[in-house]
């Protein structure tokens, strides 16, 4: 699904990330760890084709994105939904709309748009909000929001930076739930945090890194650096 060889970014003099190699298989979740400034956002963004790296590989279901053009970039985008800390939803737009903007923008027949729209939306567990607008709701349904945004296109990958960051512990909880259910039906994900909590309650696959580097890599991690 995600295999990374010899991958190494730096912006000037300064090195982010060392010959990282790794592999993450289709449908498993893994989560990445360590310190701020340890290199995981610039890998995820790496992994998006928002950076490109200094040198080293990313293949995506065997496809090298390194070595992708740009008008291509959209096909990759649709196979790997992605989660912020900022939700970044539209706050003129329902929760329906927002969701729906994904495949607006993609060009999607209106026939797609209200099949699949409610579809991810009832595995949110927001359909009954599908009118309401962002500021009406929780934090943690923002977040959800954001989450069935993500999922429209059907991804076989979902990367979640920090989706937790903003939340209050029962939030939190709510969109680690959903992350796993999201998993159980049978999508990659992969979970950037510092939430040393949810990393030993989850008890799935960690990825340690440190100074740009992979330190550890367990199948059924604790947080521990």
């Amino acid at each position: 699904m995600i295999k990374i060889k010899n991958l190494s970014k730096s912006y000037g003099n300064i090195s982010i990330l060392k010959d990282i190699s790794l592999e993450v298989a289709s449908t498993e979740f893994v989560s990445l760890v360590g310190p701020s400034g340890a290199g995981k956002s610039t890998l995820i963004k790496l992994l998006i084709r928002e950076e490109f790296p200094t040198s080293g590989n990313i293949f995506i279901e065997n496809e090298d994105i390194t070595l992708i053009p740009f008008s291509y970039l959209p096909n990759l985008r649709r196979k790997i939904g992605m989660i912020f800390q900022d939700f970044k939803l539209l706050p003129d737009r329902t929760v329906f709309e927002n969701v729906s903007f994904a495949l607006e923008v993609a060009g999607a027949p209106d026939i797609q748009i209200f099949t699949d729209v409610p579809k991810v939306l009832k595995i949110v567990g927001l359909y009954n909000k599908r009118d309401s607008f962002p500021l009406e709701l929780s934090g943690g349904e923002q977040q959800r929001i954001a989450t069935a945004r993500a999922l429209v296109h059907r991804p076989s990958i979902l990367i979640a930076d920090e989706p937790t960051g903003n939340l209050d512990p029962f939030n939190t909880w709510e969109i680690i739930r959903l992350l796993i259910r999201i998993n159980e039906l049978g999508t990659t994900v992969v979970l950037a945090t510092h939430d040393k909590e949810i990393i030993n309650a989850l008890k799935r696959r960690v990825v340690f890194i440190k100074n740009g580097k992979v330190i550890r890599d367990d199948q059924e991690g604790r947080y521990m650096l």
